[in-house]
Order: C-alpha cells, then sequence, then structure tokens
C-alpha cells in the first residue's frame, strides 16, 4: 500500500487500522476548546501513532498546531512538522505518506488525497477492487488556502502558495497555484 502498489481496503488489518484512526480522531475533536495544550498534542499524536508529548517539550516549537475537526484515514502515515499549522476541517487520506514540512500553513476544508482507484473499471470493480495511492510531499514554508484538493503523487515545492479553491494535480515548484 505504501510505495503505491494495489491493496484491498477490506483487508481485516487495514479496517482495524482505519478503526483506530477514526477512534483518535473523534477523541480529539470531542476534546473541549479549552483543552490545554499538552492534552491536545497528546490527542493529536494519538491519531498520527506517536507517544504523548515529552514533559519537558517545548511544544510550541516542537509540534504542530492541528484544529479539530480532524479525519485521518490511517494518521500513522501522515507526517506534519513543527511549526506548520493545519486549521480546521482537514481531511487526509493517508494511504501512502503525507509529509507536511516545516512553517507549512493550510487552510480550512483542506484536502489531501494519497488514495486513489485504477481508471480500468475491470480492474477497479467498485467494493470488491483493489486501490493505490501515491505519496504526497509538501515542502517547507508553502501557504495552501482553503477548500483546496491536492489530488495522489503531488509535491508542492519550498515556498508555493496555493490559491483557495485549487485543485492540485501535478507537481509544482511554481510560486502560486491557482487563482485569478
Amino acid at each position: 500500500m505504501m510505495r503505491g502498489d494495489l491493496y484491498y481496503a477490506a483487508d481485516p488489518a487495514l479496517c482495524a487500522a482505519r478503526d483506530r484512526s477514526a477512534a483518535a480522531c473523534a477523541e480529539f475533536n470531542r476534546a473541549p476548546g479549552d483543552l490545554p495544550r499538552r492534552e491536545r498534542v497528546a490527542l493529536q499524536n494519538k491519531i498520527l501513532g506517536l507517544p504523548p508529548p515529552p514533559e519537558d517539550a517545548n511544544l510550541d516549537r516542537d509540534y504542530p498546531v492541528i484544529l479539530a475537526p480532524f479525519c485521518a484515514d490511517y494518521g500513522t502515515n501522515l507526517r506534519v512538522a513543527p511549526g506548520s499549522f493545519i486549521n480546521f476541517n482537514c481531511t487526509f487520506l493517508d494511504t501512502c505518506l503525507i509529509t507536511i514540512g516545516p512553517r507549512v500553513l493550510v487552510g480550512p476544508n483542506v484536502s489531501f488525497y494519497a488514495a486513489t482507484h485504477p481508471l480500468d473499471y475491470r480492474i477497479r470493480k467498485g467494493l470488491v477492487g483493489p486501490e493505490m495511492g501515491k505519496e504526497i510531499v509538501v515542502e517547507e514554508d508553502v501557504w495552501i488556502g482553503g477548500s483546496v484538493v491536492i489530488c495522489p503523487g503531488v509535491t508542492l515545492g519550498k515556498g508555493c502558495v496555493v490559491g483557495a479553491g485549487s485543485v492540485v494535480t501535478k507537481v509544482s515548484s511554481i510560486s502560486l497555484y491557482g487563482g485569478a
């Protein structure tokens, strides 16, 4: 799955991994808004499959800020660097690795789709056919506006700006993607 090979989503181990992520996301999303930062980081780390922060951690320097509601298919295939900000209502279909670099700003309602399906309907076969994915990489200092869709296999180069409402389908090292 992580290499982009065909896989079957109904595999019991994959179902269990998605159930784990769904439960961790639900717990994170139910947390009160005034929850102390250390407890919030512990909940977001639970989604990502990471341990709680150590007592001596500098939470503002060493961890990203992720706002609820938040949804990740697996969570454990998502890497979010310190200093990054993920606004509310973002979705990560992380069948392959999704990497968010340092100091990245992600607007609300942004979707990262590393998951995809075969184009040939004879292979795709609806719910019983295989799926696949492609890695997504967002390099450092990128700003992604609200309601953007990042498709499988995309790399956004250092310092890119993606305009609100864009659908990004190709690797981009340009400084501005979308917009008028």
